[in-house]
């Protein structure tokens, strides 16, 4: 028997309730590996896990948790044996298939990445979807020729999870970076993670009928989504791209497509859920190297599984700041 955060529903009302119970090895999908979790974290689809689903869960109970670290315990597949670390973001896991939070846990194979040398557990937790999701867009920024100069990168929603990692390795790399946030109480925060230049989200949350606007970032990490984007889409320098990572601010994007015909910007789409596995593990490598780690342990905020229900319904209140480290045997 083991502890689990578990989530049901009641067929009546269709209000559902989370809890730590105790549940049995035996009630956990099938799988081919079986884990030992240390660490989870709290990310925004949790929110609505734990919550009222979002849609996102098909079956209750539920177990939610879609990222987790620990130690593989029993394996079928000869990729993995006891006794490795392993890492697990994505793939669904926490919304279809039962999470991270949880002391044990088990899934795929394919699901699976070696935790990188040189990270805990602990550290790929802080890290997590978020910062895997910022890793992934700051590559994809570079591979489209993104430069550091006099410009700097812009970064939306720079408080939240995504946002601080991106702030992190932006600045460790050596760009200047832009930090958006509507939070006054977040600059101190923003700028000890590297931040040079704090923007008052009010700045960019309105519309505008101008199409193009002065050439103001170099690249831009966007979290936000909605008008923010639209705004920012008309504020790039000439052949600069945004890499979109999520809806904070809403699913629409008001915008013209002048900003891609006059200044040749792109609008880069970044998904963490289903990457092939080799740019998995080129992302965490990056990770590895290049997210200072006195900087992550900034961002860090101590949980345990019983304080998952209220986290839950932070989060979706864009109340958690940083990244939330979940100590599923405390």
């Amino acid at each position: 028997m083991f502890n689990a955060l578990v989530v049901n529903k009641d067929a009546e009302s269709g209000k559902t309730n989370a809890s730590v119970q105790s549940i049995d090895v035996s009630d956990l999908p099938d799988g081919d590996v079986l884990i030992d979790v240390e660490f989870s974290t709290v990310n925004y689809k949790d929110g609505l896990c734990i919550g009222p689903g979002g849609g996102l869960v098909r079956n209750y109970p539920h177990v939610p948790g879609i990222d987790f670290a620990g130690t593989v315990a029993e394996s079928s597949d000869d990729r993995y044996k006891a006794g490795d670390r392993v890492v697990l973001t994505g793939w669904r896991v926490g919304e279809v298939h039962w999470g991270g939070y949880a002391q044990k846990a088990r899934v795929k194979a394919d699901w699976l990445v070696p935790l990188p040398d040189g990270l805990t557990t602990r550290q790929s937790m802080a890290v997590g979807t978020a910062g895997f999701t910022a890793m992934l867009a700051v590559m994809a920024l570079e591979n489209q020729g993104m430069v550091k100069g006099e410009k700097p990168v812009l970064v939306t929603g720079a408080a939240g999870g995504v946002g601080s990692v991106a702030t992190a390795i932006l600045a460790n790399l050596g760009y200047n970076v832009a930090a958006v946030t509507g939070r006054a109480e977040a600059s101190d925060y923003l700028t000890s993670l590297g931040a040079t230049q704090i923007v008052a989200r009010e700045e960019l949350n309105e519309t505008t009928k101008r199409p193009l606007e002065s050439e103001n970032w170099a690249g831009c990490v966007d979290a936000v989504g909605g008008d923010m984007l639209a705004r920012v889409l008309g504020q790039m320098c000439y052949g600069a791209s945004v890499a979109a990572v999520g809806l904070a601010g809403g699913a629409g994007l008001p915008a013209t497509v002048i900003p891609f015909l006059l200044r040749g910007v792109n609008l880069l789409g970044i998904d963490s859920v289903m990457q092939p596995y080799d740019n998995r593990l080129a992302a965490w490598q990056r990770i590895a190297s290049d997210l200072p780690m006195d900087k992550l342990e900034a961002m860090i905020n101590p949980a345990t599984l019983s304080d998952l229900p209220s986290l839950g319904s932070d989060i979706l209140k864009g109340q958690v700041r940083g990244r939330v480290v979940v100590d599923v045997n405390a």
